[in-house]
């Protein structure tokens, strides 16, 4: 019997892309919170969400992650990641939630487990500003006056930049924020004659446990997002920016909520 949570499936299960959940994760976050144009956020958002507000957050994160199998950090190039998440603010059912049109990361183990979960991620080079634990002109404070960077480029494009300065410690996270994100499950269908219905499509909310915030960080922010030739985030780039943050968070992933499958509609 062949074995494996994801493909491919083979007789140990050990050659599985993703491995079977739990997933804990770790991670540095680096986030901006900015204004898009309404109508461009409306037309983003997938059946069975509304809109909330014209509020959108940019996340620039570097993660690492293991199973309870096993200790995947001891061997960095599998356990470690990099990503750029957008977040739209929605609302199911009059309760407000966040929906991601856009994410991207550099590791293609993210890339089936987010197909999982219903991000829609895609391939794409993210780079983040780094601090230390010893004081140099090459390190950053996590503090008054810190100053990070990020950067997304895909397909050797930089499609988008941003710096946070910081200045003071928040009790609130940015707004949209990624925890109980609703995504939509989308497999297509190949077979001749229906191409127009998937396979599955469906809308989920995530659920996350274990979770555990850093003290948070808030300052200045500066993003900019470039024109692509096909990509449509320019669509939702910023008329006013916000805020941007800086934090740490741990989080635990294996399980997901079902809202409606779409294909009914």
């Amino acid at each position: 019997m062949l074995k494996g949570y994801t493909l491919p499936r083979t007789p140990k299960g050990t050659s599985s892309l993703a491995p079977m959940p739990p997933w804990h994760y770790v991670g540095n976050c680096l986030a901006v919170e900015y204004e898009a144009d309404s109508e461009a956020v409306r037309s983003f958002l997938p059946s069975g969400l509304d809109f909330h507000s014209s509020q959108c957050a940019a996340y620039f994160v570097e993660w690492q992650y293991a199973t309870d199998a096993g200790e995947e950090y001891l061997d960095p190039a599998r356990s470690q990641y990099r990503e750029t998440i957008f977040l739209l603010s929605a609302s199911y059912e009059g309760a407000p939630c966040s929906y991601c049109p856009f994410i991207w990361v550099d590791q293609d183990v993210s890339l089936m487990r987010g197909y999982a979960q219903g991000w829609p991620k895609q391939i794409g080079s993210t780079w983040i500003t780094r601090s230390y634990d010893l004081p140099s002109v090459a390190n950053p404070v996590v503090g008054p006056d810190g100053k990070f960077g990020a950067t997304l480029a895909v397909k050797d494009r930089r499609l988008v930049e941003a710096v946070v300065t910081l200045r003071e410690q928040t009790s609130q996270l940015p707004s949209p924020n990624f925890a109980r994100a609703v995504n939509t499950r989308h497999f297509p269908e190949l077979t001749a004659g229906r191409h127009e219905r998937p396979a599955v499509y469906e809308l989920v909310q995530l659920k996350s446990r274990d979770v555990l915030i850093s003290p948070i960080w808030k300052g200045e922010a500066i993003l900019q997002i470039f024109n692509h030739p096909y990509l449509e985030l320019p669509d939702l780039r910023p008329v006013k920016v916000i805020a941007g943050y800086r934090f740490s968070c741990t989080l635990t992933v294996d399980d997901l909520v079902l809202l409606r499958d779409l294909r009914e509609n």
